[in-house]
């Protein structure tokens, strides 16, 4: 039996007892929630902490379209991001890699770097990510609308464990995301936004081939960045994952077209829109191997085998 074989065995045993230990430990959580929430202290504090903070009075109400297809363009590009960067991570033998040409004002004194494909197209796709994340702050703080995604009274800490309570015992908060985030999605959208993104895109550079040597380049530590690079990706996927579960669980149709077609009402078109975003989607993960993207690499550099 080959090397890679036993490892495949390894995990298939591991994923064997791993997945129904996860649906007895989640079956337990919710047990536990429900009890709790019968004890009157627990009572208590949830009709205390309901679970949303008061927003400030020039918080806007509403979700305009601009955020909608900011929110579209990021899942996309986070689809690419991580399928590149899980191939980075586990391809061997690359088939194929891409070098800068190094002519005009991009020239340097020193010979670019030759990386993969797949790297390429890591690196790549993250510029595009940054600068849909940048225009989204200049947005949010120029339109007012960072105040619902950023904590602005002590209480939301207290709101967000009721409102954990809450959806642990599967009965959700009450709650219109149309006027205001629950204390939970509050502090989980401020640290993906201000907390993991900054930290993915600054160790991600650290590791690649534009980050620059000596003194200035040792500020962020290689160790660091490779210890705390792949567990953000695990943070996305997860996040990404409860996210859209909790979406389609709570209110499908109408937290659908908060999202995606901007729009309070019973509608359908949110849900045609998240079905076409689904569908390209899945296309951007077919298309993110070294095959479909040689093609567009070789217009910015050199393709080599």
């Amino acid at each position: 039996m080959s090397a890679q074989t036993k490892k495949s065995a390894t995990r298939s045993r591991q994923l064997a007892w791993m997945v129904p230990a996860a649906l007895v430990a989640l079956v337990l959580v919710v047990l536990l929630a429900r009890w709790a929430r019968e004890q009157p202290a627990v009572a208590g504090f949830i009709a205390d902490y309901p679970g949303t903070s008061e927003l400030p009075e020039t918080t806007p109400v509403g979700l305009p379209a601009w955020l909608g297809w900011q929110h579209v363009l990021n899942a996309f590009f986070l689809v690419f991001i991580v399928r590149s960067g899980w191939l980075v991570r586990t391809t061997q033998r690359p088939k194929g890699h891409w070098q800068r040409r190094n002519t005009g004002r991009l020239r340097t004194k020193g010979k670019p770097a030759r990386i993969s494909l797949n790297l390429w197209l890591h690196l790549a796709v993250d510029v595009l990510w940054t600068l849909n994340g940048v225009v989204f702050l200049v947005l949010i703080l120029a339109t007012g609308h960072w105040a619902r995604i950023v904590p602005t009274s002590w209480d939301v800490f207290p709101h967000a464990l009721s409102v954990a309570i809450q959806y642990a015992s599967l009965d959700w908060p009450v709650h219109d995301s149309w006027v205001t985030y629950n204390a939970l999605q509050v502090l989980a959208y401020f640290v993906t936004v201000f907390v993991a993104a900054p930290l993915a895109l600054v160790t991600g550079l650290r590791m690649s081939p534009a980050w620059p040597k000596g003194a200035v380049g040792r500020v962020v530590p290689m160790s660091l960045a490779r210890a705390l690079h792949f567990p953000l990706m695990v943070y996305f996927v997860a996040f990404t994952v409860v996210h859209v579960t909790l979406v389609l669980a709570t209110d499908a149709v109408a937290n659908l077209n908060h999202m995606y077609a901007a729009r309070d009402d019973g509608g359908w078109l949110g849900l045609v829109f998240f079905a076409v975003s689904l569908v390209l989607m899945v296309g951007a993960w077919v298309v993110a191997k070294p095959v479909f993207t040689q093609p567009v690499a070789a217009l910015t550099g050199k393709v080599t085998r």
